[in-house]
Order: C-alpha cells, then sequence, then structure tokens
C-alpha cells in the first residue's frame, strides 16, 4: 500500500496534469471556434463553384479541358489530410483507416500532416509527397501548393485520379471520414442539364474556373480538417481533465483512509502507554 506522502506526490503530479489538459482544451476550443468561421465563409463559395462546375462539364459539346478528362484509372492517388500532433483521440486514426481501405496495391499517398505520413510509411505505401506544419499557419497558399503537385502529377500521367480523404467537420461531437474525387472533374448523375451560354468563350472561362476549382476544393478540406481536429482535441483534452478529476478523488479517498488509520495507530499506541504506566 501507498505511503501518505506518496499519495500526496501522486495526487500533486495529477493536478499538475489536469491543469495542463485544462489549457489545452480552452486553446483547442478558441482554435475551433475560429475554424468553423472559416468553414462557414469558405462553403457556400466552394459548394457552388463545384455545382457550376458540375453542370458546365457535361455541356461544353466538343470543348473539353486536361483537368476534366476522364481516362482508365490505373493508378488513384489519395491526398489524407491529418495533423502534425496527437491527442486528438481516433481523429487521425479513422481518417488514415477510411483511406487505407480504398487503396489498391498501386495507388499511393499524398500526405499532409506527419500522422497520415508516420501511419502509411508504417504499411509499406508509396507516399508521393508529404507536408507537414501546413496547419501551423493555415493558409491558401499552402492549399495551391498541395493542388498543384497533386494537378501536375494527374497532367503528367504519374497519377489517373486524384481523392482526397479527410475528417468533414459535421459539429463539435462529430467529424465523419469521407472521400471525393478531386480530379478529373466528372458530372455527377443530374447535374449535367440546361443549356449554356458562355461569356467570355468557354475555352477562356475553363481555364479561369478549373484550376480555382481544384485550389478551392483543397483549401475547403483544410478548413474541414483542422476544424474537426480541434473539436477532437477540445473533447479529448476534456475526457482527460474529468478522468484526472475521478483519479483524484480516489486518491483523496485513499490518502482519508491511510490519515485515519495513522491516527487511529497513534491513538492506539497513547493509550497503550498510559495503561502501561497506570
Amino acid at each position: 500500500m501507498a505511503t501518505l506522502r506518496q499519495l500526496r506526490t501522486r495526487v500533486a503530479s495529477i493536478k499538475n496534469i489536469q491543469s495542463v489538459t485544462n489549457a489545452m482544451q480552452l486553446v483547442a476550443a478558441a482554435r475551433m471556434r475560429r475554424a468553423q468561421e472559416a468553414i462557414a465563409a469558405a462553403r457556400p463559395y466552394a459548394q457552388q463553384l463545384d455545382r457550376v462546375l458540375q453542370r458546365l462539364s457535361g455541356n461544353t459539346g466538343e470543348l473539353s479541358h486536361p483537368l476534366m478528362t476522364e481516362r482508365a484509372v490505373n493508378r488513384t492517388a489519395f491526398v489524407v489530410l491529418t495533423s502534425d500532433r496527437g491527442l486528438c483521440g481516433s481523429f487521425n486514426t479513422n481518417a488514415c483507416r477510411h483511406a487505407l481501405n480504398a487503396l489498391s496495391s498501386n495507388d499511393a499517398v499524398i500526405a499532409v500532416g506527419r500522422k497520415g505520413r508516420s501511419f502509411f510509411r508504417n504499411r509499406n505505401r508509396t507516399i508521393l509527397a508529404d507536408y507537414e506544419e501546413v496547419f501551423r499557419a493555415l493558409s491558401f497558399a499552402s492549399a495551391t501548393e498541395i493542388a498543384e503537385d497533386a494537378v501536375a502529377r494527374f497532367l503528367s500521367g504519374e497519377i489517373d485520379r486524384v481523392m482526397l480523404a479527410y475528417n468533414a467537420f459535421v459539429s463539435v461531437a462529430q467529424q465523419q471520414p469521407v472521400s471525393e474525387q478531386l480530379l478529373p472533374i466528372v458530372p455527377r448523375e443530374g447535374e449535367a442539364s440546361g443549356v449554356y451560354l458562355f461569356e467570355p468563350s468557354p475555352d477562356v472561362l475553363l481555364d479561369a474556373l478549373v484550376p480555382r476549382h481544384v485550389n478551392f476544393q483543397v483549401w475547403r478540406a483544410l478548413l474541414e480538417s483542422n476544424a474537426g481536429e480541434q473539436a477532437a482535441r477540445m473533447r479529448a483534452m476534456d475526457n482527460a481533465t474529468k478522468n484526472a478529476g475521478d483519479v483524484i478523488k480516489e486518491l483523496t479517498r485513499e490518502m482519508n483512509k491511510e490519515r485515519q488509520s495513522s491516527i487511529t495507530l497513534e491513538l492506539m499506541d497513547i493509550i497503550g502507554g498510559a495503561e502501561a504506566v497506570a
């Protein structure tokens, strides 16, 4: 059984840990609120741009764009978004396993975040490129760099399809692993309808919109993943803080029992000594 001094030391240590986890929870909560605001600002534009290109892709007649051209898929690259740091529960594992289940033996990974890179490297998966510290100072320039890398590999024929795999932010309590096709841009059933007049010319319009669409879809996914990471870390640190409180209560009960036991023994010694003198 632990001594009273050992119990006091353990309680003090756990209280220090509890202070750290509580501070991390507050920091994650503040970052999550900012991330939610960024998503709210970006989602409408990204969704509308995607909707416009989905419809236009089936209504350009003989016109085509290299990023909207389908071909036989021999190799797919999954752009997997994870965090660079842990302490966020199963957030990273969920995204990685979701992508892993969709990967074939010939497919490859573009890892955004250290956790994803480590996950796929440990499973001997081909990693075409990896990006670190993207979420430390998240910017549209980072999204553009990742998107341009994927586009270059697609246009060169190194890969025939690009998928985005990440945790979509549903709510504070839920982050949903999803996979979305980034390249080529193809119309979904029911989207390619209607007749359009182009101004300026269709080729100029597509040359302007298609790269912007790809960049912004990566940017939206980064924002979703960032918000999900902060929400997951906030929940994980909240649970850790509560668990630390439970452990402190249990140790405090043990400490009180040990104190009562020592008091009882002292009283018995005093009474025994008094009886011996008498």
